[in-house]
């Protein structure tokens, strides 16, 4: 059974202009990914726009993913949908196509009480094979529902092969709780860049960073100090990292993704509309701010 650890890179989705997946593009993104030294990768989460996405679409890009990236490193699926049903076909998907595992976001828009949301978890982990590795995934701040630590509890107490949590809200003391359950063996990745040294230090496995699409090399740089264990070193690079979130918005806007790697010479298209791209004002500001901080880490890029 492998993990989500280290840096988990979530995925951004290439569009063309007509709003149609480009999975050459998606394949070649994967390539760049696992080229800059991420240790797994994560699409059709939030970064990758999932609930824009057709179910069909979204079976085509994680097979697209799972098979170029051809065992060379982790790869976990994002599942949730808007319905259950879709959310049960695209997890059965990702086990059927060889993913090493899935993540699965609360659902979404109306709100949902503990038992709701707990019997749904507890379902979706039973529609897959009891080693197939599922990670609960909340960011209430999208999905309007949380997941408290009694949820999360009771789900990993009744489903083994729920393994652990991404929670993209920067609440290091509710963290720490998750990191209690089963007996302090349930995993949790946050999802929240800025603070990928100090959630290492209290004990999570890694970042799912929607920066790192784009920048991979300041966090895999701060996950290597880190695992040498040279603090110091490990804060030097943390502070590029957090300059690259500030840079990139710090993921309110996925089209300063695309734009940045446009920049890097990697084209994943553009936004799927509603969103827009950035006017040529905003995405010009944005090119010398990107072109100033990668003079200051020139280092990283070498």
């Amino acid at each position: 059974m492998k993990y989500l650890e280290g840096v988990i890179t979530a995925m951004v989705t290439p569009f063309d202009a007509d709003g149609s997946v480009n999975l050459g593009k998606m394949a070649s993104l994967t390539e760049f990914l696992i080229g800059k030294g991420v240790n797994c990768l994560y699409p059709l989460g939030t970064t990758g726009e999932c609930m824009r996405l057709s179910e069909q679409e979204r079976k085509d890009v994680a097979e697209t993913v799972v098979k170029t990236a051809s065992g060379r490193v982790t790869v976990y699926i994002h599942v949730g949908a808007v319905t259950e049903e879709e959310t049960i076909s695209l997890a059965k998907h990702a086990e059927a196509i060889g993913a090493d595992g899935i993540g699965v976001v609360t659902p979404i828009y109306f709100g949902m009480n503990e038992r709701e949301i707990s019997e749904y978890f507890i379902r979706v982990a039973n529609s897959v094979s009891k080693n197939f590795p599922v990670y609960l995934y909340g960011i209430p701040q999208c999905a309007a529902n949380d997941i408290s630590v009694k949820v999360a509890s009771t789900v990993a107490e009744k489903c083994s092969n729920v393994v652990g949590i991404k929670y993209s809200f920067p609440d290091v003391l509710k963290m720490d709780e998750f990191l209690r359950i089963r007996n302090n063996t349930f995993r949790v990745v946050p999802g929240t860049d800025r603070l990928f040294l100090p959630e290492l230090a209290m004990g999570c496995d890694g970042v799912i960073s929607g920066i790192s699409c784009v920048f991979p090399e300041p966090f895999v740089a701060v996950y290597k100090a880190y695992k040498t264990g040279d603090i110091e070193k490990t804060r030097y690079y943390q502070r590029f990292a957090t300059d690259y979130c500030n840079v990139l918005r710090n993921g309110a806007n996925m089209s300063y993704f695309k734009k940045g790697l446009a920049l890097r010479g990697v084209d994943v298209g553009v936004m799927k509309k509603p969103q827009l791209d950035l006017t040529d004002a905003e995405f010009n500001q944005y090119k010398l701010e990107v072109e100033s901080l990668n003079k200051k880490a020139g280092e990283l890029f070498v």
